[in-house]
């Protein structure tokens, strides 16, 4: 718990900061450096990815858009394949399904959990006020228990996200509820997250985070983890990356690396623009 509180006041004294200092910036939302900043039209799909980092983006994607993440990891004794799929069903509700298809821990392989959820943004980001939204996400047990947690999970936090020119924050705080197998009930253990982003020259950019979990019971202490990553923006609408996580401390690899990739898929609503009728 006192690394979650650590965590999260140095994420929200950095936005503070920060916020006093560009307080007079124009009222215009910015969009997240992940998405090229350059002129777009309003039906335009533009991708808002929550990878590469553990924490997610309090910001949403475009109304009717399905988008799709997906990547894997690799590290000594683990590896796995994981997957998240995003649906703007309505305005500032998103529609998650996760899943991980390939999951292999040591000498351990096969399906991995999966997941359903929500996120829901109560307001965009205005002058020094962040983007802030809330997020759902059940665990579905259909791992093998040596691979998956074994019984369902509730997970809720706190999202918000800031951006400041080409610099971009994100910053989580939640709990997570973890069914007991066999045993009943659930124990409790905080997550606390700060992301940093920023675009560098060209399509390229740069994403850096610490996050870390309490411990969530006597066989499970508390982690806390180091990422840096590479993201490129092939366009609007896909971006790449790649980069390691490391192991500050807690029963994880020293290290683990990782690449995927977001696509927005299509706007599922097939919003187009108005064109006038031509006049005879």
């Amino acid at each position: 718990m006192r690394i979650a509180v650590r965590i999260a006041l140095a994420g929200l004294g950095l936005l503070a900061v920060t916020a006093r200092v560009r307080g007079q910036e124009t009222d215009t939302p910015q969009t997240t450096p992940q998405v090229q900043q350059t002129a777009q039209n309003a039906n335009e799909i533009n991708a808002v990815p929550n990878r590469p980092t553990l924490a997610s983006t309090a910001e949403m994607v475009q109304l009717g858009v399905l988008e799709i993440e997906y990547g894997f990891e690799a590290a000594k004794g683990h590896q796995n394949i994981n997957g998240l799929l995003k649906w703007g069903a309505v305005k500032n509700l998103e529609l998650w399904l996760l899943n991980n298809p390939i999951e292999r821990d040591v000498a351990t392989a096969g399906l991995g959990d999966s997941g359903v959820g929500f996120k829901y943004k109560l307001f965009s980001q205005r002058n020094a006020r962040p983007t802030v939204a809330v997020l759902y996400v059940a665990t579905i047990p259909t791992a093998r228990p040596a691979l998956g947690a074994g019984a369902v999970a509730h997970l809720v936090q706190i999202l918000a996200s800031k951006d400041f020119g080409k610099h971009h924050f994100d910053v989580n705080e939640g709990v997570q509820f973890a069914g007991r197998p066999q045993v009943g009930g659930f124990d409790r253990t905080y997550f606390t997250a700060l992301s940093y982003s920023c675009s560098l020259r060209g399509k390229w950019g740069y994403t850096g985070e610490i996050a870390g979990f309490s411990r969530l019971n006597a066989t499970t202490p508390a982690t806390m983890t180091l990422l840096n990553a590479a993201t490129y923006n092939v366009s609007s609408r896909l971006v790449l990356d790649a980069g390691a996580y490391f192991a500050a401390y807690g029963q994880l690899p020293r290290i683990t690396f990782f690449a995927g990739v977001t696509y927005s898929i299509a706007n599922l609503y097939h919003l187009h623009p108005a064109h006038a009728s031509p006049k005879n």
